[in-house]
């Protein structure tokens, strides 16, 4: 009993804790590359803290949906925090077909997020709610192509038993349409996290934000939740693929929590590497990448039932 409370404790220290250290990794990897020295580690964690004390600036025509948005994405993210399975254990919220509401609970907080920037009234935040629907309705399909790939890789439907126990004997049978899931997979996870070569979410050029576009009138505490509820879906991802990549069922409580944690900071590299090295695409090339994407998790998926 002791055991099961330390674990869920940890997991849940996990999931609210670590996802602001991620985007302060990403952003000290591309500023080494650079040459520069780059913001601390721990920078998202004081903006956060700074946001939450200040007040709030809105446009007149705002209304309820406004500050639904932030909310919903970042409880959202949280929730499916709670489906991924933890440091070598399960999740805390786990059942067979788990995986289809992970992606429903990451849609519904795009859907609240589009709609908050609708409900301001700018044609221009509207330019971006239209690009961003554009982009996750070709994101979404290559999700759920590569969750259906794990299943049918593993023989599971449910998050903890796929990325568990099972992977192990999977990856011995069906390796190479496991690493192309995986492949696409992180494709995904660049896209859904508004990441470069897709979304550069530190850029401010009218002409070709998308998911930045869409909180420009945020401020205060409901920028910080935008903030928190992107690091914590950048967190899921990162979790899914380590869980993926690395394996974390069956090493117990710290073996697994280090496991996870390396796990991440690879991903977080990963992610900090491919926007050192890459540029932006243009939009009309970024369907392109995400058709990729989904093609790749086809293959992987016809391997498996061929």
């Amino acid at each position: 009993m002791s055991h099961d409370l330390a674990r869920a404790g940890l997991q849940l220290a996990l999931l609210a804790v670590v996802p602001p250290l991620l985007p302060g990794i990403v952003s000290r990897v591309k500023a080494r590359v650079a040459g520069r020295k780059g913001p601390p580690l721990l920078q998202l964690y004081s903006d956060l803290a700074r946001l939450c004390r200040k007040g709030e600036v809105k446009s007149t025509t705002a209304g309820a949906a406004f500050h639904l948005g932030p909310v919903v994405a970042a409880a959202g993210a949280l929730a499916a925090g709670l489906l991924v399975p933890g440091p070598g254990s399960p999740a805390l919220l786990a059942f067979r077909g788990d995986l289809f509401l992970l992606a429903g609970l990451l849609a519904a907080g795009r859907f609240c997020t589009v709609l908050s920037a609708l409900d301001t009234g700018s044609a221009f935040e509207g330019m971006g709610a239209a690009r961003e629907v554009t982009f996750a309705s070709l994101a979404e399909p290559a999700l759920f192509l590569c969750l259906l790939t794990l299943s049918r890789a593993t023989g599971e439907l449910s998050l903890s038993a796929m990325l568990g126990p099972a992977l192990g004997p999977a990856w011995a049978l069906w390796a190479p349409a496991l690493l192309l899931c995986a492949v696409a997979l992180f494709v995904v996870a660049l896209a859904e996290n508004s990441r470069i070569p897709v979304d550069d979410p530190t850029t401010h050029l009218e002409l070709t934000m998308i998911h930045e576009v869409m909180v420009l009138d945020h401020s205060g505490p409901d920028l910080a939740l935008v903030l928190y509820g992107a690091a914590v879906k950048l967190y899921v991802f990162g979790a899914l693929l380590a869980r993926l990549l690395l394996g974390g069922g069956g090493q117990g409580l710290l073996g697994g929590s280090l496991s996870l944690l390396v796990g991440l900071a690879l991903f977080a590299i990963a992610v900090g590497l491919v926007e050192s090295t890459m540029a932006r695409l243009r939009l009309a090339r970024v369907p392109q990448l995400l058709v990729g994407a989904g093609v790749l998790s086809l293959f992987a998926f016809v391997l498996l039932v061929r």
